[in-house]
């Protein structure tokens, strides 16, 4: 376990999250509107925002990897870990759902948190994805590693360059010597140590503009999020 796990701050903060998100995602709320996707932008729906998260939000307009306006009126901070199955999934199955109906239309901005849980090949991914980022290809790479049985072949160098170049990488031979480099260590221990000290210990973990969400969730528990708080901010 981590030393940075450690500790009655961090124990505190896990437990905050973990009641956090399943006072936001608990079935009952969902039960108790009909559907999800159609429960109305009202007291009920704000309940389980904390505005002091909804201040994570970066809005790095040259953040390469963020996708949206950085003026959206919803941003959903997610912490994620290549290595992670459920993250595949939600990357494969819902995120795309998203981008197209919330990024695309500018409702939404999603940002990209490295959270590496599972070791040093969760590491060298995330600092792979960061890397990828700084020539403009984030995405192309996030799709290239969570395609259906990609982290079963692992995360090593010749594996990460290969994934460079599905993701069209203009220059790989500068991707690895990115993603070794200081600049990739420190950009990933900013992400792990947010993520930590909200108690995101686990992954896919998310936030959306402050209301937290454990899991790949169904779709309609995102949507009922976003629309929730697109109401909110008068969208």
């Amino acid at each position: 376990m981590r030393p940075y796990l450690i500790g009655a701050g961090v124990a505190a903060a896990a437990a905050l999250l973990a009641f956090a998100s399943y006072t936001a995602t608990k079935p009952e709320d969902r039960d108790a509107a009909g559907t999800a996707a159609s429960a109305p932008a009202s007291a009920a729906a704000e309940e389980g925002v904390y505005p002091q998260w909804e201040e994570l939000a970066r809005r790095d307009a040259r953040d390469g990897l963020a996708v949206g306006r950085a003026d959206a009126p919803v941003v959903m901070i997610e912490y994620a870990d290549f290595r992670c199955g459920y993250c595949g999934k939600f990357a494969r199955d819902t995120e795309p759902q998203l981008i197209e109906k919330y990024v695309d239309t500018g409702v939404l901005r999603i940002e990209w948190r490295n959270l590496p849980i599972f070791g040093e090949e969760s590491e060298r991914a995330a600092r792979a994805a960061w890397a990828a980022g700084r020539q403009g290809r984030f995405w192309q790479f996030h799709k290239a590693a969570y395609a259906e049985g990609a982290k079963e072949k692992g995360f090593g160098a010749d594996r990460l360059a290969e994934l460079a170049r599905q993701a069209g990488v203009p220059d790989v031979a500068r991707f690895s010597r990115d993603l070794d480099g200081p600049a990739a260590r420190r950009a990933v221990e900013r992400d792990q140590k947010e993520g930590y000290e909200l108690g995101a210990a686990s992954t896919p973990s998310f936030l959306i503009n402050g209301r937290p969400i454990a899991g790949a969730q169904p779709l309609e528990t995102f949507t009922a999020a976003i629309d929730a708080a697109a109401a909110k901010a008068g969208r």
